[in-house]
């Protein structure tokens, strides 16, 4: 049994409808994602990096090839899209995150508008992220290719992610062909902020 697996959705490719398509979704997961799952397997095969937990192999990314960077990265990033998407969202976060958000951005608009404008201004392939410093804090940023703040090769913006954004344009260009920004937009009609209020309380727990 292979090490890494393609999680499963807790929604159905049609789910998002109209905000993100069932024929994107599909190809998405059972194609994209799962093509970062096989390589990943097939990378780490041989190496330091195989029987390594993933987020320990992101932690020390700079170690290992171009191929476990990229996959591994691919393969996390993904498992933290799907988890933070819903067909029956929370639509604004409550508590600690939300207080966090008020204090760190101004208002819940002006982080929206700082990862959208995040995600407009990635060059190419990418992912914009709202993701916890190291130090409690919370902050936006944008990464290349399938890079996160988990990454070491961050040196300006290391942390870990409690919610992402897609930017590849397999994620949008079905329905929104080259209307980033659209698509952007509709992210937040699927958004859950109950699932990003959960990976925060983790992550809090575990920096405190």
């Amino acid at each position: 049994m292979s090490k890494f697996q393609l999680p499963d959705l807790s929604y159905a490719y049609g789910a998002l409808e109209p905000y993100f398509d069932q024929e994107t979704m599909t190809i998405h997961h059972q194609k994209h994602h799962q093509a970062y799952v096989d390589n990943l397997n097939k990378a780490v095969v041989g190496t330091d990096a195989e029987g390594v937990e993933l987020q320990a192999i992101l932690a020390q990314v700079s170690q290992y090839s171009p191929a476990i960077r990229n996959n591994a990265g691919g393969h996390y990033n993904h498992s933290l899209f799907w988890q933070i998407l819903s067909a029956t969202p929370k639509t604004e976060p409550t508590g600690k995150l939300a207080k966090e958000v008020v204090a760190t951005f101004g208002s819940l608009d002006e982080l929206k508008t700082r990862i959208k404008n995040a995600g407009l201004g990635q060059f190419g392939s990418g992912w914009a992220w709202l993701y916890i410093k190291y130090n409690g804090t919370l902050d936006v940023v944008a990464t290349p290719n399938q890079d996160n703040p988990l990454m070491e090769t961050q040196l300006t913006s290391r942390g870990v992610p409690i919610l992402g954004v897609d930017v590849w344009e397999h994620a949008y260009y079905l329905k929104y062909q080259n209307k980033r920004a659209d698509y952007l937009d509709a992210f937040w009609s699927v958004l859950d902020w109950s699932a990003v209020e959960k990976q925060y309380e983790e992550v809090i727990d575990k920096l405190i």
